[in-house]
């Protein structure tokens, strides 16, 4: 009987499920309520190189993951060295070679620890925020895996247990890789 439905004209199947997968129409809706209405680019995007951030449309779909590993390699991260390999720099204008040292450092972190992908990348949380786009970083959609990793201001990082709280924020999209 619900086969003759048609769906509605504006309705965006992918955007429904980035917001059903994280609540990431809240920001926006903040952000019209406060009287702005130019749309925040939160997000990791698959438009050509080089597109102004306020111009990226091609949003990839966001999911969480569990995986004691991976919440293990957070806490190893928050933990660890400033200058992380693996997420250094993050702010400033960052180019495609420094994008790719990012990914084949990731590429080994995770090789490490039994996940073995082509082409992953991390990223931070601010740089999923500010919108980031796959093709900057020499990614191409087909094989480039985005992980944004929790900031470290989230946790209480004093004390244990970190890995309980890396696994919560893993719950969260886009808190946790």
């Amino acid at each position: 009987m619900a086969s003759h439905i048609k769906p509605q004209p504006n309705f965006n199947r992918r955007w429904f499920l980035a917001g059903a997968a994280g609540g990431a129409l809240l920001p926006a809706a903040a952000a019209q309520a406060a009287g702005s209405n130019k749309k925040q680019k939160r997000g990791i995007f698959a438009d050509e190189m080089g597109t102004a951030k306020d111009d990226l449309e091609d949003k990839v779909a966001d999911f969480s993951y569990q995986s004691d590993v991976l919440a293990q390699w957070i806490v190893d991260i928050w933990t660890g060295p400033a200058n992380n390999p693996l997420i250094t720099p993050s702010t400033g204008t960052i180019s495609m070679t420094q994008y790719l040292a990012r990914s084949t450092a990731a590429k080994a972190a995770l090789a490490a620890r039994g996940i073995y992908l082509e082409k992953p990348i991390v990223i931070t949380e601010d740089e999923y925020d500010a919108g980031f786009n796959l093709a900057d970083a020499g990614l191409d959609r087909t094989v480039g895996v985005v992980l944004v990793l929790p900031r470290p201001t989230r946790p209480t990082l004093a004390g244990p247990p970190l890995l309980e709280t890396a696994k919560l924020l893993m719950a969260i999209t886009p808190n946790g890789i």
